[in-house]
Order: structure tokens, then C-alpha cells, then sequence
């Protein structure tokens, strides 16, 4: 009969550790927000924050790069965020052809970055959809 206690008592254990592991899974696979709590009148109140890109001074500024091509630098608020003087998603160091292309291919980082999607990843679909890979 020891034997058959010893056992439960490890069905236990093992049960509870297969809840609490079940539990971080769950509590792992949910989507990840900002908020923020703040005292307002003695009460909380939890708000989802802002994006901090969303109203920022975002300036493009095309840049020459080697053999007569072109890339692009990104400021936020003033401050250098991307130097890309290069085809982003593509091997080498080979700029843009037109300053037109840099510009469309600068825009849509911009745009990634006021939608605070971080990083601002390029991929040669995107090169393709845009049509600056000719």
C-alpha cells in the first residue's frame, strides 16, 4: 500500500505540473500589448498606449551611393533612424538606379515605421510590387 501512496502523490505532482505548464502556454501564446495603468481620481484605468511613431517629424533624404546609384538615409524627429545606402533584401551593395525608386522604397518604410511596424523590414516582394527592381 506505501507503494500505491507514493504513486498518487506523483499523479499529483505530475498533474499539477502539467496544469501550471498548460497555463504558461496559454498565457504565453496571447497577444502582446502595451498598456499603461494610471490613477485618475483614486481609480485605475488601463489604456493601450500610443504609437510613438505616429505623430513623429519622419524625414526622407536621398543619398548617392556607388556607381551612380542611390539609397536613402531616414530621420525621426532630427535624429539618423536608417542609412540604407543599398537595394534592401538584395545581396551586394548596389543602390537604386533613380532617386524615383529610392524615394517609393523610402516611403514605404515610412510608412511601416508611422505604422509602428518594427522593424521596418523590406522584402523583394515588395521590391517587386512596387516595380523598382527593373
Amino acid at each position: 500500500m506505501k507503494g500505491l501512496y507514493i504513486m498518487g502523490s506523483n499523479k499529483r505532482a505530475i498533474s499539477i505540473f502539467l496544469t501550471v505548464l498548460f497555463m504558461l502556454f496559454i498565457f504565453a501564446g496571447l497577444p502582446a500589448t502595451s498598456l499603461a495603468i494610471e490613477k485618475v481620481a483614486g481609480k485605475q484605468e488601463v489604456k493601450q498606449q500610443n504609437n510613438p511613431y505616429a505623430k513623429a517629424k519622419i524625414a526622407i533624404k536621398i543619398i548617392p551611393s556607388v556607381n551612380n546609384t542611390f539609397g536613402y538615409d531616414i530621420f525621426i524627429n532630427g535624429q539618423p533612424a536608417l542609412h540604407q545606402p543599398h537595394i534592401p533584401a538584395l545581396p551586394g551593395n548596389k543602390g537604386f538606379t533613380t532617386k524615383e525608386r529610392a524615394q517609393k522604397v523610402a516611403e514605404f518604410v515610412v510608412k511601416k515605421i508611422r505604422n509602428n511596424d518594427m522593424p521596418p523590414a523590406v522584402t523583394i516582394d515588395d521590391l517587386k510590387k512596387m516595380g523598382v527592381l527593373k
